[in-house]
């Protein structure tokens, strides 16, 4: 009785909304229409996971099982999209030894990873700078360029120096045509990435009006767009509000990051909003009430924003809780998790711009070096593997009731033009007795 029900409204929602259902190419690739993912012609919706650790992992293939577990193991509970790094830049192990001079190891670990992510049907958002300086980040360009002879006074200048700007272009392009060593595809042509993320989570302190980054992120999402028209695009925003919504900044966890969750979304190339939401992290003075009330503040606001302002769907592409946070407990966590859940399918199944959430983070058996209190193995705590796998069914049954309808549009359109061609065929006889 239920799935009637949920039919019977989304077909309501889709009559009062005018939802054109078109004929595109089943050429697999993830892309917008509106508010919505599409994929091979029907809405799609993601519930998935982060693992930054694939491509380091994978570089040595003496571990890549554990990347082909992790991979069976989401899969297996519904989940199908992985959020992960395509850069390591200078220090340990690094993609980017030096601007323009990489590591060949370590990109066939990124070969496997999209390898192992198309036989498990899983789509990556693939990030290409970090702001922080694990695995380099924003630091170790600055440093290369300063070693080159720029006077540079700051990490933000990252941002801001041409030289910088060149390393990190040069990156994009490097990274995007790559041809895959393991499917014998160029990343730039393969469906299996679903998008492209500028860099996890860019923040200009120096500049917190926000034309920095702006500014930026207009320059970037050109240079990527004008190589790869294939891909989406985001930034890699954690939702803070800035100055071209002054009204909106207190919903933010009382401070500001240079960045602007309206004006940087509305820029042409961007093709989807993200936010990330860690209250246990931004809020570590309240209890767990006051910060399960701003996280739900914060997804209510950022969802209403993105579909009647930005007309864009809209990724949580980070949430968790730590089980190092004081007092805490499963139960406290997968109520987090079901307070996020909730917030997706319900703009989901009314045609919203909620499309899906990625937790942070999973790990496969085996990876205890790796556990930062955020993790989740699968299987290990049954109660929270169950909310996760309940919202993949959930979002499915949404996509699987839009799948019906677009068969069932198929069908009477091929009958309509059978009828016409009937029609034409058999004008001027005379049709019966």
């Amino acid at each position: 009785m239920k799935n009637w029900c949920l039919a019977l409204f989304l077909l309501l929602c889709i009559q009062q909304r005018n939802f054109l259902i078109q004929v595109e190419a089943q050429d697999g690739f993830v892309r917008t229409r509106g508010m919505r993912f599409m994929l091979n012609g029907s809405p799609y919706y993601a519930n998935g996971f982060n693992a930054y650790w694939l491509m380091y992992v994978a570089s040595d293939p003496s571990q890549r099982s554990k990347v082909s577990s992790a991979f069976q193991q989401a899969s297996s509970h519904g989940l199908t999209v992985a959020r992960t790094w395509a850069f390591s830049d200078g220090g340990y192990k690094p993609l980017q030894y030096a601007p323009g001079s990489y590591n060949e190891e370590m990109f066939k670990g990124l070969d496997f990873v999209i390898s192992e992510a198309r036989r498990y049907g899983i789509k990556l958002i693939l990030s290409l700078a970090n702001n922080y300086e694990s695995f380099g980040g924003k630091k170790q360009y600055v440093n290369w360029a300063r070693n080159q002879g720029q006077y540079l006074t700051s990490d933000d200048d990252f941002f801001r120096n041409p030289v910088v700007k060149g390393y990190y272009k040069n990156h994009i392009k490097t990274v995007l045509t790559r041809y895959n060593t393991i499917t014998g595809i160029t990343y730039k042509d393969d469906p299996t990435i679903m998008a492209w993320e500028l860099m996890n989570e860019p923040r200009c302190t120096s500049d917190l009006s926000g034309r920095t980054i702006q500014a930026w992120i207009t320059e970037m999402s050109s240079h990527v767009k004008s190589i790869d028209r294939n891909h989406l695009l985001e930034v890699g925003l954690e939702g803070f509000y800035g100055e071209s919504s002054p009204q909106k900044k207190q919903y933010n966890p009382g401070f500001q990051l240079g960045t602007d969750f309206i004006a940087n979304n509305q820029i042409p190339g961007i093709d989807f909003a993200t936010v990330h939401s860690y209250p246990d992290q931004w809020l570590s003075s309240s209890n767990d009430q006051a910060q399960l009330s701003f996280l739900s503040n914060w997804l209510d606001t950022h969802i209403q924003d993105a579909q009647n302002i930005l007309r864009k769907p809209l990724l949580l592409t980070e949430f968790g809780k730590s089980w190092k946070d004081p007092g805490y407990n499963t139960y406290e966590r997968d109520i987090l998790f079901n307070t996020v859940y909730d917030k997706i399918y319900s703009s989901a199944r009314r045609g919203g711009a909620a499309a899906g959430g990625l937790f942070w983070q999973l790990l496969a058996l085996g990876m205890d070096s790796l556990r930062d209190g955020y993790e989740i193995v699968l299987g290990e705590s049954s109660s929270t593997t169950n909310v996760i796998a309940q919202q993949s069914h959930k979002l499915y049954q949404i996509r699987k009731m839009y799948v019906r309808l677009r068969n069932i549009e198929k069908l009477k359109r091929a009958r309509e033009i059978r009828r016409a061609q009937w029609l034409t065929r058999n004008k001027g006889r005379n049709v019966g007795n």
